[in-house]
């Protein structure tokens, strides 16, 4: 992937754009991701590419982001979306789905009265701030711009003995980042060929697949789980301020203070529907007790699943994520590598089998992460325009397995 940076004439170019009425092609390779930067530039009026796995029959059918809407609001649908994790020959949208953009369970802002806050948590993120020095960054910084690379993998388990074994071959791509301050955010991620969008301006968050097209999610707007792994230390320390003090545990050998966060209840309710219930999704952050960085995020919501006359099913979603490799860029230390490990766990009376469990994988790199990059406005984060026009009236979420 070749490196790329906003240059000083964007804003004419979103000018200009913003009066065409043109579609922009559709990037096929990395390099093709990152060389044209007119993409970059029209950011924020493509359509997203959704996040939804979908089977080829389905796939023919939804020739346009309307019928995926209508597609999505169906029981059937429901129950095709949630059988790609056993079908082989959905695995690169499996990895997209889950591992591609995942956003975190609690918004960056989140405050707690004075008398509700833990006082070892506010010492442990003083720590992670003086050891990552992003405290400089607080009325200097107003945007980020990430680079990187993708590696991942399906790994099939029959259950909770035995080995697993790897279900397909490794699929490689990259991904651009860029972030506004603080809420305002686009990803773009290519892994085998396939192109995955999200973003958010602050009010609502979206994403687009080449199987589904556009959605909407519903609840509070969240920051990308991925900015959060070591990619943006403000928000690191802004969320993590109003954690609950776990204790101490030992991951990888690294000796570790553990802080906790859940979704309340009223964005579980927001972020269910009448046939998929969010029951619980919460997040830790192990943070070292010598160097004082945010090595380890684990995080796991559960669902269930159940349609009119039928038996529930519940999904239980694990995502677990080393954080290594800190290197100092510009006086703040960013985290450049990290593996991240899912395990998708599906059970319930009506499973014959017993509990069906697949597991995923992905390694990542940075190549590059640079800091108020010339150019970058407010127009970049603009919702796509499909959002509007297909759906006026609804504000659908994003069943991806992982939230």
């Amino acid at each position: 992937c070749l490196n790329l940076k906003p240059q000083n004439n964007i804003n004419n170019n979103i000018q200009q754009q913003h009066h065409q009425q043109q579609r922009l092609c559709s990037f096929e390779e990395c390099s093709i991701l990152f060389c044209s930067f007119q993409a970059f530039s029209l950011m924020g009026r493509l359509a997203p590419l959704s996040e939804e796995p979908f089977n080829e029959e389905n796939e023919r059918r939804n020739n346009n982001s309307k019928k995926g809407f209508q597609l999505w609001m169906n029981w059937n649908w429901i129950k095709t979306h949630f059988s790609f994790v056993f079908n082989k020959k959905s695995n690169l949208k499996m990895l997209l789905s889950v591992l591609g953009c995942p956003l975190f369970p609690v918004p960056v802002h989140t405050k707690l009265p004075l008398n509700e806050v833990s006082s070892s948590a506010q010492y442990i993120i003083q720590h992670f701030t003086a050891a990552t020095g992003c405290r400089k960054l607080e009325g200097t910084v107003k945007n980020v711009f990430v680079t990187g690379k993708v590696t991942m993998v399906v790994v099939d388990e029959l259950g909770s003995v035995g080995g697993g074994s790897v279900n397909g071959v490794s699929e490689k791509g990259c991904f651009v980042m860029w972030q506004m301050v603080p809420d305002n955010w686009q990803i773009e991620i290519v892994v085998g060929g396939q192109k995955v969008l999200a973003g958010s301006n602050g009010t609502i968050a979206w994403r687009h697949t080449p199987w589904l097209g556009v959605h909407a999610a519903k609840g509070g707007v969240r920051p990308l789980r991925r900015a959060l792994q070591g990619l943006d230390p403000l928000a690191v320390s802004s969320v993590f301020s109003a954690a609950q003090h776990m204790g101490e545990k030992q991951i990888n050998g690294v000796d570790c203070f553990v802080l906790k966060l859940s979704a309340d209840q009223k964005d579980l309710v927001e972020r269910s529907d009448n046939t998929a219930e969010m029951i619980k999704h919460a997040i830790f952050g192990y943070f070292s007790q010598r160097s004082g960085l945010l090595v380890y995020l684990e995080d796991s919501y559960l669902t269930r699943i159940q349609a009119i006359g039928t038996n529930p099913t519940y999904w239980e979603t694990s995502m677990s994520t080393k954080i290594e490799d800190y290197r100092d860029v510009d006086g703040v230390m960013i985290a450049h590598s990290g593996s991240t490990t899912v395990m998708i766990t599906r059970f319930g009376d009506n499973l014959k089998d017993g509990p069906a469990i697949t597991k995923l994988e992905e390694s990542w790199s940075i190549d590059d992460v640079a800091f108020n990059v010339q150019g970058l406005s407010i127009d970049c984060f603009l919702p796509p325009q499909e959002l509007n026009k297909d759906c006026p009236q609804q504000h659908l979420d994003w069943k991806s397995s992982l939230h």
